[in-house]
Order: structure tokens, then C-alpha cells, then sequence
């Protein structure tokens, strides 16, 4: 083994970079925040007191039963933080999975039955690339109204599109599988083929896909969000805080910088640890480069 080989093994743990070690403990933190965010919060996120209105954080000289200071209204921007982590990312991850399963699901029929399903199916993805899913979403709450189930749908089309593309492109090139033969031979439907056959062999590229598009569903949710058109006071999340603090950036920064500082580091960890996953189940790069 030359130095140089030595020394990239002695950076790396159980094979993983330093880097991605760090974003995996990231986040693992923000969902531990988030499955327990009753008990790690201080307050309640709706409690208000205005005698402490706009107190800063203890770094700032404020004291320490507000560690990250109060918001205009007097309540606590940590407990506020902790519960918009779990309800931005509640809503990120239910959007993910609804949209992988969407255009999984579309991208599986289109590559298996072809002719008119096919046709009709990269019509439809392609009308989706063309129009953004922000745009989308802003018309439909601005027609119909705020609703929480309409707009967990909403935010689901972020990105629905490339899974099908994915699950269309791979399907296809599994059609002619030996292993796709012996089992078409041997009389299995396609419900079987796809779910017990299909499915699983291409499943790593659709959980790579999925950690890539999380970034831009958590993004969708907290632009619209920081625009009044998601999640609603009394409730919270990192993009309505962002929203609520922009008014308060010259004499209480920290009632939106704290909330968009979580937004950035979220993003850039599961976009940093989604290179890097699909750099390792992919065969056609050469992992000891």
C-alpha cells in the first residue's frame, strides 16, 4: 500500500470521508430533534410572554432561560426552532416518499407496458419539467386556499418527474434481464415481476434519487412557507420563522438567521451524503480512485 493510500485510509472511518461522517451526525441530530422535540423543547413554541419581548441570545448577553433569545411576541426562538424542525421536516419527508411513489410508479408502467402509457407518460413528465413546482404550488393554494393535506400533496411534486425518467430508463434496461426472462417464462404476472423482481433490483438509484431530491422538497416547503402559503400561525416551521423574522433583521437578526442557518445546513448535509451515496452504488465509477 503506497503513503498516499495510507493516509486517504487514515482519513476516512468504516469507509466514509470525514465530510459525510460530519452530515450523517448532523443529521441524525435534526431527526432525534425532531421524533423528540416535546420533550427537548424548553417551552412551548405558542407560548408568548411580552415582557421579554425581542431578548437576545445568551451569546449576545441574554440569559439562559432563553439560550437563543425570544421572538416579537416573547416566545422562546429555541422551543420555536425545535418544533418547526419537526414540522418542516415532517412535511419534506412525507412530500419525498408521496412523490417517489408517484413517479416510481409512472416510470415502472411507462417502462414496462410501453406504446401509448409510455407516450403519455413522458408527455406528462414532460410538462412537469416544464412548469416549476413553486409556481404550481402558489397557484393552487392561491386558488383553493390553505390546506395542510393539499399542501403536503403540493410540495410532493417537487422532483416527481425524475424518479419516473429514473424508474422508466431502468425498467427498461432490466426488460431484457435474463432473470426478467426466466420469470416471464416460467408464467409470472406483472405484478409479480415488477414488485418481486423489478422493484428490488432497481431500488438503490431510486433511494440515491430520493436522498438527492430531499434538499429541493425541504426548500419548496420552506419557500412557501416564508411566502404565507404553507404552514399557518399558530403553527410553525422553519420557513414561516423565516418569514415572521425578515421584519426584525436589523434589531433582532436572530429570529430569521438561526431558522435559515438550520435550512442550510440540512440541505447541504443530505445533498453532500446523496453524492456521495450515489457515488458508491454506482458501478460505473472506480471507488478506490
Amino acid at each position: 500500500m503506497s503513503t498516499t493510500e495510507q493516509l486517504q485510509r487514515r482519513r476516512q472511518i468504516g469507509g466514509m470521508p470525514p465530510v459525510i461522517l460530519v452530515c450523517l451526525g448532523w443529521l441524525a441530530a435534526v431527526i432525534l430533534v425532531a421524533i423528540f422535540a416535546g420533550i427537548l423543547a424548553p417551552y412551548h413554541y405558542t407560548t408568548q410572554d411580552l415582557a421579554v419581548r425581542f431578548r437576545p441570545p445568551v451569546f449576545l448577553g441574554g440569559r439562559v432561560d432563553h439560550l437563543l433569545g425570544t421572538d416579537h411576541l416573547g416566545r422562546d426562538v429555541l422551543s420555536r426552532l425545535i418544533y418547526a424542525l419537526r414540522t418542516s421536516i415532517l412535511i419534506a419527508a412525507v412530500g419525498t416518499l408521496l412523490g417517489a411513489t408517484i413517479g416510481t410508479s409512472i416510470g415502472l408502467l411507462a417502462g414496462r407496458f410501453r406504446g401509448i402509457i409510455d407516450v403519455a407518460a413522458m408527455m406528462l413528465t414532460d410538462v412537469q419539467t416544464a412548469l416549476p413546482s413553486l409556481f404550481i404550488a402558489i397557484a393552487f393554494l392561491a386558488f383553493f386556499g390553505n390546506d395542510i393535506i393539499l399542501f403536503i400533496v403540493l410540495v410532493s411534486l417537487e422532483g416527481w418527474e425524475r424518479y419516473a425518467r429514473l424508474a422508466r430508463g431502468l425498467a427498461l434496461s432490466e426488460q431484457s434481464a435474463d432473470y426478467i426472462r426466466a420469470v416471464e417464462a416460467f408464467g409470472a404476472g406483472t405484478g409479480r415481476i415488477v414488485f418481486r423482481h423489478l422493484l428490488p433490483n432497481i431500488a438503490a438509484s431510486l433511494i440515491v434519487q430520493a436522498t438527492l431530491n430531499f434538499p429541493g422538497t425541504i426548500l419548496l416547503e420552506t419557500s412557501l412557507s416564508f411566502l404565507g402559503l404553507g404552514v399557518q400561525p399558530p403553527g410553525t416551521s422553519l420557513g414561516l420563522m423565516l418569514g415572521e423574522g425578515r421584519r426584525y433583521l436589523l434589531n433582532a437578526w436572530w429570529i430569521a438567521v438561526l431558522p435559515g442557518l438550520i435550512i442550510f445546513l440540512t440541505t447541504l448535509a443530505m445533498s453532500l451524503f446523496g453524492d456521495w451515496l450515489r457515488d458508491q452504488l454506482d458501478p460505473t465509477i472506480d471507488k478506490d480512485d
